[in-house]
C-alpha cells in the first residue's frame, strides 16, 4: 500500500475536503540549518521561474483586488480578514506546480472554497491583535505627538518625527511574534485541517525553531527589496511571486522530515 504524497495536489476545491496528514509531518516543524532560509527563495524562484506570466498575473489581479478594497468606505478595515485566504490559495497552486501540475488564475480563490471559515477567523484574530498593539502603542505616546500637531515650530516638528519613527519601530517589533504566528497558518489550515488557534501555534512554533535560516531569508528578502524598488518598483512583479512561492517551498522544508 501505497504512502500518500502530502504535496499531491486538491482532489476537489471543497471546503469539507479531508486531509490526511502523511507520517512525514512534523508537528510545529524542526529546525533547519541557516543556509535554508536563502533555500527557500531560490526555491521559491524556481517554481516563479516556471509559470511567470501567470506568476506576474496572479500578483497584478492581487493588488488590484486590495487596492480596489481600500478606495471602498468599510470594505478596505476588512481586507486584513480575507489575506490569509488568498495566501492558501496561491499555497495550493504552488504545490500544484511543484507537482508538475500548472498554476492557474482560479488558485488565487481556491481558499474561499477550501477551509474559508477557519482562514476567516486567522485573519479576524491577526487583525484584532494588529489594531490592539498598534492602539495601545499610539495611546501610550499619542499625548506628546497631539500636542504638536498644528505647531510650525521645527523643533517640536522634529521631535514629532522622532516620535512617530519610534511608535512605527516599537509596533514592528511587538507584532513580530504575529507575523510568525501568521506566516504558515494558512497553509497549515488547509492542507492540514488545523483550527485557526493551533495553526497560529503551530506556525509561531515553526518560525522560532528556524529563527536563524529566518534572520538569513529575512535579510536576503531586504536587500532583494531595495533593489525591486529601483526600477519604479516594477521589481516587486517578481518579487511578490518569488516571496508567496518561498512561504510555500519553506513550509514544505520546515515541517516535513528530510527524504
Amino acid at each position: 500500500m501505497s504512502t500518500p504524497n502530502p504535496y499531491a495536489a486538491p482532489k476537489a476545491a471543497l471546503a469539507d475536503e479531508t486531509v490526511v496528514l502523511s507520517a512525514d509531518f512534523v508537528p510545529g516543524g524542526e529546525s533547519r540549518p541557516a543556509g535554508h532560509g536563502w533555500r527557500w527563495i531560490a526555491d521559491g524562484w524556481d517554481l516563479f521561474k516556471r509559470q511567470p506570466a501567470m506568476w506576474i498575473g496572479i500578483t497584478l489581479l492581487l493588488f488590484i483586488i486590495f487596492i480596489g478594497a481600500s478606495l471602498i468606505p468599510l470594505l478596505g478595515l476588512f481586507s486584513g480578514l480575507f489575506w490569509p485566504v488568498f495566501v492558501a490559495g496561491i499555497a495550493i497552486g504552488c504545490r500544484a506546480l511543484h507537482e508538475g501540475g500548472e498554476l492557474k488564475l482560479a488558485h488565487l480563490f481556491a481558499g474561499f472554497q477550501q477551509r474559508l471559515g477557519t482562514l476567516l477567523g486567522v485573519g479576524a484574530i491577526s487583525s484584532v491583535i494588529a489594531l490592539a498593539v498598534t492602539f495601545a502603542v499610539f495611546a501610550a505616546m499619542g499625548g506628546g505627538m497631539l500636542a504638536t500637531l498644528g505647531t510650525e515650530d521645527p523643533e517640536a516638528l522634529a521631535g514629532l518625527g522622532v516620535a512617530l519613527l519610534l511608535a512605527i519601530l516599537i509596533i514592528t517589533a511587538l507584532l513580530l511574534p504575529l507575523v510568525m504566528a501568521m506566516w504558515f497558518a494558512p497553509l497549515l489550515v488547509v492542507f492540514h485541517e488545523m483550527g485557526a488557534w493551533e495553526s497560529m501555534k503551530q506556525s509561531f512554533t515553526g518560525c522560532l525553531r528556524t529563527i536563524v535560516p529566518f534572520l538569513i531569508y529575512g535579510l536576503a528578502l531586504l536587500v532583494l527589496a531595495v533593489l525591486a524598488a529601483v526600477p519604479l518598483g516594477l521589481g516587486w512583479l517578481i518579487l511578490w511571486p518569488v516571496i508567496a512561492a518561498s512561504i510555500y517551498t519553506g513550509y514544505r522544508d520546515i515541517y516535513f522530515r528530510a527524504r
